[in-house]
């Protein structure tokens, strides 16, 4: 179970760093599990969250982003139309 949680986290750090952003692990007073700092392209994730706070954080800002789906290389973009699919099933 915790290398398939690893292997999701894995795969949305791809996924963002294929749409150009930069992924970051710190610690620090955060509100939530993960921000974009400014309109620079970097997610900042708590180091301190577990695995599933991570996953859910990266996907909610996945979610919230607007993203150019031509970036991504064709696994990616079968992985990224999966995630709006499921959310969009919730």
């Amino acid at each position: 179970m915790a290398s398939s949680l690893t292997n999701q986290l894995s795969k949305l750090e791809d996924l963002l760093k294929g749409f150009g952003y930069r992924v970051r692990y710190e610690k620090g007073n955060f509100r939530t599990g993960a921000c974009i700092l400014q309109t620079s392209k970097v997610v900042v994730v708590n180091k301190f969250a577990n695995v599933e706070v991570k996953i859910q954080s990266l996907l909610d800002l996945l979610l919230t982003l607007e993203l150019d789906v031509e970036l991504l290389n064709e696994q990616q973009q079968d992985y990224y139309q999966q995630i709006q699919e499921k959310e969009m099933s919730n």
